[in-house]
């Protein structure tokens, strides 16, 4: 029986100018989507009464609208699977709010429409009027538990694993093919060659051991598989994080250990940072105003800005320079008597001379 599967919409290839050596283009396809450790990711349900889609059915020219809200018990699990993530004790937290203009991330069950996610920071780019992630098919249902634990992988920033390049799996293309083109998934040549075929880069991957166990691996039944000879019975993840996930997502959100350094306006705060690693301040603003927040030198790097509200960090602006001659700058609206914090992560050193971040 063929499962239902994670389906992603092709994202076009990341463009670099020229003059990038190999290692920095790895650097920054490596964490182009992830976001900065100490996020805290807001996420809604989206409204049975004004959210839907109009969809055409199968074989006819009926149109039908499809509402993209689930029910309570749908959305128990979705709240479990987000808890499930955060026990492993990683250094990004999810809040549910109900306004969407306060979330990241916003989730829909438009039934018949897939299940996927906007993978990372790419749910920065997508209109607050619009999901982020939809899960199309009933996850209280015994083994689609697997399903929400994998799209929320996604809203993390992990990519499939089964397409790691490391994975080493020669697959049998026109039985894939004709396998997902069939019920329950419905898929075009483009879709499963996206999501299954396609062997991402070396640096979109999370390197050079495979994880078959992933929960961001599919499963797959047998006669798919040509090579290696072990799984041509088929891929059979185990529908939850693995020890490797846990090690993986550690490695990028390893949580907080120290509080976050001053930064004083008008005083630059060197950053003795390696590739992937990060560096958190606090501005605590003696004047209400326009500010300045920028990073000096030669490197790739991601500044965010947060302001703490009701306890919280909430994302206020941020600012990626990776593969430019440039350093990342933003111009914020500082408020006298409330806190901000300001988080760097670095993707590469390039050039000479020392990196900084400053506020003026």
């Amino acid at each position: 029986m063929t499962r239902r599967l994670c389906s992603l919409s092709r994202q076009p290839a990341p463009s670099f100018g020229p003059g990038l050596t190999a290692e920095r283009q790895a650097a920054l396809l490596a964490g182009r989507r992830m976001w900065v450790n100490g996020t805290v990711l807001h996420y809604c349900f989206l409204d049975a009464g004004h959210d839907a889609s109009v969809i055409q059915v199968p074989g006819s020219g009926e149109l039908r609208r499809v509402a993209w809200a689930g029910g309570k018990e749908q959305l128990d699990v979705v709240r479990e699977c987000f808890a499930q993530w955060e026990a492993l004790g990683i250094g990004v937290a999810f809040a549910e709010v109900g306004d969407r203009g306060e979330a990241e991330l916003r989730i829909g069950f438009q039934a018949g429409g897939g299940s996927w996610s906007a993978v990372g920071r790419e749910a920065l780019a997508v209109g607050r009027g619009e999901r982020t992630m939809n899960l199309g098919w009933d996850v209280t249902a015994r083994g689609e538990r697997g399903t929400v634990l994998h799209e929320i992988g996604h809203a993390l920033g992990l990519v499939h694993e089964h397409q790691n390049p490391c994975a080493g799996l020669h697959w049998d293309d026109e039985a894939v093919y004709a396998e997902l083109a069939g019920p329950p998934n419905h898929w075009s040549r483009e879709t499963a060659y996206t999501n299954v075929l396609r062997a991402l880069d070396a640096g979109e991957s999370r390197g050079a051991v495979w994880d078959p166990c992933s929960v961001m691996a599919l499963p797959f039944g047998p006669g798919l598989v040509l090579e290696p000879e072990q799984y041509r019975g088929g891929l059979r993840p185990a529908g939850r994080p693995s020890d490797r996930d846990r090690e993986f997502v550690l490695r990028w959100y390893p949580g907080t250990t120290s509080g976050p350094d001053p930064l004083v306006p008008f005083r630059s705060a060197p950053l003795g940072l390696g590739p992937g690693e990060q560096a958190d301040f606090v501005v605590e603003p003696t004047g209400t105003r326009d500010y300045t927040v920028g990073t000096f030198g030669d490197a790739d790097t991601v500044l965010v800005v947060f302001e703490e509200r009701d306890g919280e960090p909430r994302f206020l602006a941020g600012h990626d320079d990776g593969g430019t001659p440039d350093n990342a700058r933003l111009r914020v609206r500082l408020v006298r008597g409330r806190r901000y914090f300001v988080r760097v992560r670095l993707y590469s050193v390039w050039g000479s001379g020392q990196t900084a971040v400053m506020c003026w």
